[in-house]
């Protein structure tokens, strides 16, 4: 039975705060090989609760390309779209919690209850050891719910959003929750939250097309432009919380390429400079020798010359998201972009051999 949640209210702050609570220190914290440390820790390490109050989600990119070294994270077409902002997790068996504050009794470190509020030894032995209600009314436990099968969970905020006030929207108190059980509360973890954070964990390649001619052009003569349909394979990232079985797999599809010449004086092919991926999986079609002169299902002609600074063409990919998870769910996230640019010249010449 899921012990009812406890909203850390101003005056239960005021009163941590003047018996031994504060904010924790930053501690760094790693989810896999493909994704290096970036935020607090949380959770248990060995038999103590950790103090930080980062993410205990493990996420991996199962398929597709690595991305290169300039590769960043998609850009979501839908500015409105926010991924979550927290969630709650379990974090410690009733063994580790004790032993947490049994070392905070040692002098050790204060302990994280929400995920900004740290207790000290008064109010962890109170409330957690000998049962005392909170001032809000919440029941305590008697030591630490030893001999029950469950653990303690805590909210924590997404490391990769700002610290906003939806962010805070998790400061409940460190509550039990029993085995094989996940509260039904808001923002408790769900298949649609970890496909939300894997977003931001997708890792697609470096937008950089091929083209004919290259880097140099020629006024009044097309410019071939194409994706290999091997370079831009569907990218799909894993996220799971450990102690749950929730997970959820995020897809990245290409879609389309968007050309922007760089300059007005220039033409699209097609019009607008929306290429879509083809049959094939490729976008656009490779240059062949004698077709100098024909319009290409995907390119650009440019009708004036540099003028001593080149064109900055730019090549965005448009990405389709979508996910699956836990239990059959699934859905559509946003579109993501992610975007190249690339210098072209461009000669006075009016014909060329290639």
């Amino acid at each position: 039975m899921r012990r009812p949640l406890r909203r850390t209210l101003p005056v239960l702050a005021a009163v941590a705060l003047a018996l031994g609570a504060c904010p924790a220190a930053a501690h760094a914290f790693g989810e896999d090989e493909d994704h290096p440390p970036t935020g607090p820790s949380g959770g248990a390490s060995g038999n103590t609760l950790t103090a930080g109050v980062g993410t205990n989600v493990k996420v991996k990119q199962v398929s597709g390309g690595k991305g290169g070294s300039s590769s960043k994270p998609v850009a979501p077409v839908d500015p409105n779209w926010k991924p979550p902002s927290c969630w709650y997790e379990p974090v410690a068996t009733p063994e580790q919690l004790k032993d947490s504050v049994e070392s905070l009794k040692k002098g050790g470190e204060l302990v994280h209850v929400t995920p900004s509020l740290s207790w000290g030894e008064e109010l962890m032995v109170n409330h957690y050891e000998k049962g005392k209600a909170q001032s809000d009314g919440a029941k305590g436990y008697k030591n630490f719910n030893i001999g029950k099968n469950g653990k303690f969970w805590r909210g924590v905020m997404n490391p990769d959003v700002k610290d906003t006030l939806e962010a805070r929207q998790c400061e409940t108190n460190l509550f039990w929750q029993d085995a094989d059980d996940v509260p039904d509360i808001k923002n408790a973890p769900t298949p649609e939250i970890l496909a939300g954070y894997a977003y931001n964990k997708i890792k697609v390649p470096d937008t950089k097309v091929e083209m004919k001619p290259e880097a140099r052009s020629t006024v009044n003569l097309p410019t071939w432009i194409w994706l290999d349909k091997g370079a831009f394979e569907p990218v799909k990232v894993r996220a799971e919380l450990p102690g749950t079985g929730i997970w959820a797999e995020t897809t990245a599809k290409p879609v389309g390429l968007h050309l922007d010449p760089g300059t007005a004086d220039a033409e699209t092919f097609p019009a607008g400079g929306d290429c879509a991926v083809g049959a094939d999986g490729g976008i656009g079609t490779p240059y062949r020798k004698g077709a100098a002169k024909e319009e290409p299902p995907c390119g650009v002609t440019y009708l004036r010359a540099t003028g001593g600074e080149p064109y900055r063409l730019k090549a965005s990919i448009t990405w389709e998201i979508t996910w699956e998870g836990t239990g059959g769910a699934g859905g559509d996230l946003p579109n993501g972009t992610f975007e190249g640019t690339q210098d072209i010249d461009v000669q006075e010449i009016q014909s060329i051999n290639r």
